[in-house]
């Protein structure tokens, strides 16, 4: 069984009042998550929050970790997010100060030899490994999906006017429909990288791949691509996780 070092900074960055991401390491390795929240003043903050504390209770009351079937464990994981979906859209409609809060959410969840990514929004999972990263997930986003109808590129896509704009998340009623979850087995020597938009709005893919690949250890590469994020104009709150296959 390999084992992980990890990893993991959030920041306000230099154009926000507060911080509306949030993150997870579960103490026993189990699983890993990054939100970030949206709908102005505190209530992103409080979607993202409600993310990162109902799908752990739910991954740890579904989940046998010993050695669950991928069947049951991508149902586990849909049925977490589809519970903190439902959360988010109920208190939101309760509350006016959080009306129309949302938040998106990325996850790693590691069950025996496997690693399930799933995501919802385009907060996103990479896998660097013999120097090449690859994205592990798909954004929910409406460049995204005009990237792939052909009508825009994917460079254009880095600063189109909607690049922002998301057609699922947590809090909205297409967050019901679940994550879109992938599952692979992690190899000694591979480095995992979960993060919100604030890293991608500042830094390239380029840009991301040297700087995993210049620093050993992961806390100091963490803290070097946010900082590299906030120093490339990101315009958003800046988080991510670095997780190390050892």
């Amino acid at each position: 069984m390999p084992d992980i070092r990890s990893g993991h900074l959030s920041i306000t960055g230099n154009f926000r009042q507060n911080n509306e991401d949030n993150l997870y390491l579960d103490p026993e390795q189990r699983f890993f998550i990054v939100a970030d929240g949206m709908g102005g003043q505190s209530a992103g903050e409080k979607a993202s929050q409600l993310a990162v504390e109902l799908v752990p209770k739910k991954l740890v009351e579904l989940i046998d970790f010993l050695g669950d079937t991928p069947e049951r464990i991508r149902e586990s994981v849909n049925v977490a997010v589809k519970f903190a979906n439902s959360e988010i859209m109920a208190l939101g409609g309760i509350d006016p100060d959080l009306h129309n809060m949302g938040t998106t959410i990325v996850l790693i969840v590691w069950v025996g030899d496997q690693f399930f990514v799933g995501n919802v929004g385009d907060s996103r999972a990479y896998r660097f490994r013999n120097g090449k990263l690859n994205l592990l997930t798909k954004d929910h986003s409406l460049t995204q999906a005009l990237v792939e109808a052909g009508t825009i590129t994917a460079e254009e896509a880095r600063s189109h006017r909607y690049k922002n704009v998301l057609y699922r998340y947590l809090g909205s009623k297409e967050g019901a429909e679940g994550a879109t979850i992938v599952d692979l087995a992690p190899v000694s020597g591979e480095r995992y990288f979960l993060c919100t938009d604030g890293v991608t709005d500042g830094l390239s893919d380029e840009e991301l791949a040297t700087l995993l690949a210049e620093h050993d250890d992961p806390q100091k590469a963490v803290e070097e691509i946010i900082l590299a994020a906030q120093k490339g104009g990101s315009r958003d709150n800046i988080t991510g996780i670095v997780l190390d296959i050892i």
